[in-house]
């Protein structure tokens, strides 16, 4: 995994869509997105010769840096390289992640779009920097491609422990539940590059976005930690859940079995299932087959 960590300090994502503003470049709409606060920037164009697409991505870049903000190229690793982009992301269908990050080196962003838990955990265990997740709600960027709703946003709230973006028919209307499914950073298209004052537009979602963080922190109890036995050893852990203590004891990619006060814990419960005080865990690891 790339070590970008103060590049993807970020709340609010951007991305372009020439078709949404005829008669306005690109850079002119994106330039009033940045203005608005949007903390980084997707050059995605599915349409345009590769020629027109390089140029607006040098004009991007320099734009980007004038303003201190990533710049992310959709698809388009040559691209990338070529104008020092910050990143690239890539669909489920590109160019593998591995492969990907061989050609950009270990220092640049790699984002993938997924569209169920599986595919986020391993974009997560490929060392992705950043999934997508969506489509949220329907919308014309993926067209045939099904919602996969606020479902999702709340597992990956609960399972994913990189940077993740919800992404796909989001609005001023309906942010607010996805923020509540536990989306802290989210991502438009239409409805900001679209709008008529996009720097207005991303002042709004950024206003949103900051409210609910600013309640997130004020409802967050302090939390000492719980006391609990994990393979027959004392101690106390800030996890929660299930799934917080496996992470913790990093076994998130291998193959376990979980028992809590006697019981197993399948999989799809590790996620929702409390860790209370005095609470006896086991957690096997297979190494093995045979």
């Amino acid at each position: 995994m790339a070590d970008s960590t103060s590049k993807l300090d970020f709340q609010l994502y951007c991305i372009t869509g020439a078709n949404y503003h005829p008669g306005r470049s690109v850079v002119d709409v994106v330039e009033q997105a940045l203005i608005g606060g949007a903390d980084i920037i997707q050059l995605r164009d599915k349409t345009s010769s590769k020629q027109d697409i390089r140029e607006n991505a040098h004009k991007l870049r320099q734009l980007t840096k004038r303003y201190g903000v990533p710049l992310i190229i959709n698809d388009h690793i040559d691209i990338a390289l070529e104008v020092d982009a910050d990143g690239v992301h890539l669909g489920q269908d590109d160019l593998s992640l591995a492969e990907a990050r061989q050609l950009l080196g270990p220092d640049r962003i790699i984002g993938i779009s997924t569209h169920s838990i599986e595919q986020g955990l391993a974009a997560q265990a490929g060392g992705a920097d950043y999934i997508g997740v969506g489509p949220v709600y329907p919308t014309g960027t993926k067209p045939g491609r099904a919602a996969v709703t606020t479902s999702y946003v709340q597992e990956a709230a609960a399972q994913i422990r990189i940077p993740f973006v919800a992404i796909g028919g989001i609005t001023l209307g309906n942010v607010d539940t996805v923020i509540a499914a536990g989306a802290k950073r989210i991502c438009a298209v239409s409805e900001i590059v679209g709008a008529d004052d996009p720097a207005a537009v991303c002042r709004a979602f950024k206003a949103k976005l900051k409210a609910a963080a600013n309640d997130s922190e004020a409802q967050q109890p302090d939390f000492a930690g719980t006391g609990v036995i994990v393979n027959g050893v004392a101690q106390r852990t800030t996890a929660r859940t299930v799934w917080e203590l496996i992470c913790q004891h990093s076994l998130e990619e291998r193959r376990i079995v979980v028992e809590l006060d006697g019981e197993i814990v399948v999989r799809e419960e590790w996620s929702r299932t409390s860790i209370r005080e005095g609470a006896a865990v086991e957690l096997v690891h297979f190494v093995g087959g045979g």
